[in-house]
Formats: structure tokens, sequence, C-alpha cells
């Protein structure tokens, strides 16, 4: 998914999990992600609702590869979000801070 691309999806409410570790999550995340960090998807990978489409993101790029593909392979409509999360604060858009209810 391009960066334009996820930015439009954001902006209608998309599903975004981001697969970082809590720390970096807390350092700086796009506004209402699910934290969703990579070692805990085995344990996960059925929260996210079945007919929605969920964007997977990281800070660059390799981690989220990982979980659209596990996610798609599970029946999931999974895009990994080209660029990331760096991708996302470069072009000036909003980032939130600090932890997140769905935190784990």
């Amino acid at each position: 998914m391009t960066p334009e691309g996820f930015a439009a999806a954001w902006v209608d409410g998309a599903l975004v999990v981001d697969i970082r570790k809590a720390d970096e999550h807390a350092a700086g995340h796009v506004p209402g992600t699910r934290l969703m960090a990579l070692r805990t998807l085995p344990t996960r990978c059925g929260e996210p609702p079945l007919g929605r489409p969920v964007f997977a993101n990281c800070a660059s790029g390799n981690r989220r590869r990982t979980v659209a593909d596990r996610l798609n392979s599970r029946g999931f409509d999974a895009y990994s979000v080209t660029g990331g999360t760096g991708t996302w604060v470069r072009a000036g858009r909003p980032v939130a801070a600090g932890s997140y209810a769905h935190a784990a």
C-alpha cells in the first residue's frame, strides 16, 4: 500500500495495526493504531475483524510485510504500508505518542 493510499484509508477510519515493540509505539505512532507487536502475532492473529481491511505498519518495512502475509494467509484483507511510520512522520502527518489501550 502506498503512503498516499494508506493516508486516505486512515482518514476514512482504517484499521491499522502497529507491529513494533511497545516502547517504539509509545515513542510515536499513527494515531488510532492498535499495537500488535510482532512477537504477539501467533496468539493475536484472530483479533482484527474479518471483512475489514487491515493495514500493517512498522518503523520502516521489514516486520509489516511478515504480518500482512500472515494475516492474508488467514483470510484477512491485509496490506503492508510502504515506508512505515518513518515515511508517515516525514510527510508531516499526525503522530501520537504514549501508550495505547490495545498495547501488549
